[in-house]
């Protein structure tokens, strides 16, 4: 805190007192000195990389004397397509120590809007609580971008006629991925807070804070539903249109085969190499096999398009 206000300062201008008296430590991709520099003023409280990614909730959620830690996931996005990240919380009395392996969106945001003074945090919880309402709105964000996609692939799905529908399943599949990823943090911060509820009772406002998170959250995982479910009824329509123009190029074989089957048979018949065949020295006999042909393949065709099969 600098005159009231948060402040963002590099740890490489702290000294080690300066930074045994800061609020907030934020490591990402920590280097071995700076591990070493944390760990050195508050010895096992930075969880090692294999434990970050444990998912059995012991390993996630639970106090010991370094703290309450709390091991959430974060949503952000790498080479066009949403990923999470874990993020290790330690909340301690006096300073709160986030461990991640990527630069977050909700990080970057928080450390923007505390630049501008827009983050009200006097307490390493309050700046807990402060992140994990920022990750919500992320999350809501991120869920209301999805739905415009959506709306997107639906009118193509849906009402363009010359859309591709592969195309629109690849569009499904990814949006049915990021729909999977947004629930998954939505999940995943209901539990961390609920978590972190049990043991900030003594702070009455913080919790009412809680509280309204997991309204929002409650929101957010039924909108996540409805998204699924119009994911799959797209995904059921493109599938189904695909398999219409399949039995409909299939049909057109179909009819082919059966107009060309009697003209075939005619010319088998004509094409044999018997000696005693009686309309090999007819004067007509070319032409009336042709004609015999051309009829063979319009009744089939007449009989057909009588019938509306055509």
């Amino acid at each position: 805190m600098v005159n009231g206000q948060m402040a963002e300062l590099p740890s490489a201008v702290l000294s080690t007192a300066e930074l045994s008296q800061t609020q907030w430590i934020d490591l990402q991709e920590p280097s071995d000195d700076e591990r070493l520099r944390v760990e050195a003023l508050f010895p096992a409280s930075l969880p090692d990389t294999d434990e970050v990614e444990e998912i059995e909730a012991s390993a996630r959620y639970f106090t010991d004397n370094n703290g309450i830690h709390v091991h959430s996931s974060f949503l952000y996005q790498s080479e066009g397509r949403h990923r999470t990240a874990t993020v290790a919380f330690t909340l301690r009395p006096d300073q709160l120590l986030t461990l991640r392996d990527v630069e977050l969106p909700d990080f970057r945001l928080f450390r923007m809007r505390t630049r501008r003074g827009h983050v009200v945090a006097d307490s390493p919880l309050g700046i807990m609580t402060s992140l994990f309402e920022q990750k919500v709105e992320n999350l809501a964000d991120a869920m209301e971008d999805l739905h415009r996609e959506l709306q997107d692939v639906s009118h193509m799905v849906l009402e363009d006629e010359s859309a591709s529908m592969e195309e629109a399943i690849d569009e499904l599949a990814y949006l049915e991925d990021s729909n999977g990823k947004i629930r998954l943090c939505v999940m995943d911060t209901q539990r961390s807070l609920s978590f972190l509820m049990r043991h900030i009772r003594e702070h009455a406002d913080k919790v009412e804070v809680c509280r309204e998170v997991l309204r929002d959250l409650d929101t957010l995982l039924a909108h996540t539903t409805f998204l699924f479910e119009k994911i799959n009824f797209l995904m059921d329509a493109a599938q189904g249109f695909i398999n219409i123009e399949q039995n409909r190029i299939i049909k057109i074989f179909s009819i082919a085969a059966v107009v060309f089957l009697p003209p075939t048979l005619i010319a088998s018949i004509y094409g044999m190499n018997f000696i005693v065949m009686p309309e090999l020295k007819w004067a007509f006999g070319y032409p009336v096999a042709m004609g015999l042909m051309v009829l063979a393949a319009l009744a089939p065709y007449w009989y057909f398009k009588r019938n509306h099969w055509l």
